[in-house]
């Protein structure tokens, strides 16, 4: 009998190792056109069922850190006010499946959810600038992925859109004061969290070896504290603000020379935005370098030179 039994485990293992041959299964890619209404619930009961410390940020204890911290509403909490009840206008963002490289042509409508806890005394950067801040990703589950804990300079244009749109929401805090030590501190500084769904964030390729599983959700603690105006990242002469040509908010879909590149680099990005072998700085500067404006358009056809290849 135990010969029997022997040789018939021995030929479920020869069958399995011979379906392992054939390798995983191919999971077809999800479109966003279904990913967007189960992150969209996922935020929304999030929100419905936590709250944060918004008594510690209403009067502050002498010792208070100014961090956001969450909680279940539940037991002794049961009355908290929940996070939707405090989120201002959700954003509605435009997400093309072309932006992840898909091919199926979607367009789907995703919502941003964002919460002002303080929103500063200064000014609000842009999509383009480059900001000063700190920040504290994690999952709905409370699992941290990634995190600053000293201020950092960041271009907003170079992280997820769902963040950079959250950014801008807030406004920066008083001028930087010495400690003596070499460090800074900021007073009255912009606080905030952004809720992302996962098409404003990584969707289906989070980075590799995160935290973050694909077509996740995911939120953002920030702390603004100062930026730099008019950001020029590519340094052509051009506030990168001013590269987002059709103005959706995006400056990561805005390429001028797109057909004569061999590798996608969108205007905010590019020296040479139509790829005319003359670097845009030098089409919109006269001979001392000063930069002129209405940008010139030699030709006269509407376009300026710097995006004007036969100009």
């Amino acid at each position: 009998m135990s010969r029997i039994v022997s040789c018939f485990l021995l030929i479920i293992v020869l069958w399995s190792c011979k379906n392992d041959d054939d390798g995983p299964e191919s999971v077809p890619p999800r479109l966003l056109s279904e990913v967007e209404p189960e992150n969209n619930t996922e935020i929304r009961t999030y929100l419905q069922t936590h709250f944060y410390n918004y008594e510690e940020f209403n009067s502050p204890p002498t010792d208070f850190d100014f961090k956001v911290r969450f909680d279940t509403i539940s037991g002794e909490n049961a009355n908290k006010i929940p996070l939707i009840s405090q989120i201002e206008n959700p954003q509605k963002i435009k997400v093309f499946s072309s932006t992840f490289g898909r091919t199926d042509g979607e367009e789907i409508e995703h919502t941003l959810y964002y919460l002002v806890i303080r929103e500063g005394i200064g000014e609000s950067p842009t999509i383009g600038d480059n900001a000063v801040l700190r920040y504290q990703g994690s999952l709905l589950d409370g699992t941290l992925f990634d995190a600053s804990d000293v201020p950092i300079r960041q271009y907003l244009s170079s992280f997820v859109r769902g963040f950079s749109n959250g950014v801008i929401k807030l406004k920066t805090g008083s001028e930087p004061m010495e400690n003596g030590d070499g460090s800074v501190n900021f007073q009255d500084y912009g606080i905030g969290v952004v809720f992302i769904p996962s098409g404003l964030a990584y969707f289906s390729s989070p980075p590799s070896g995160s935290a973050i599983p694909s077509y996740s959700p995911i939120l953002f603690q920030i702390d603004l504290f100062s930026f730099e105006k008019d950001t020029d990242f590519d340094q052509d002469g051009i506030p990168s603000i001013l590269e987002d040509l059709n103005g959706n908010g995006n400056l990561n879909d805005d390429n001028t020379d797109e057909d004569s590149e061999n590798v996608f680099v969108p205007n905010h990005r590019d020296a040479d935005d139509d790829n005319d072998g003359i670097p845009t700085i030098d089409e919109i500067s006269d001979d001392n370098g000063n930069i002129i404006t209405p940008y010139p358009d030699t030709d006269a056809d509407g376009i300026p030179d710097y995006l004007d290849s036969d100009s």
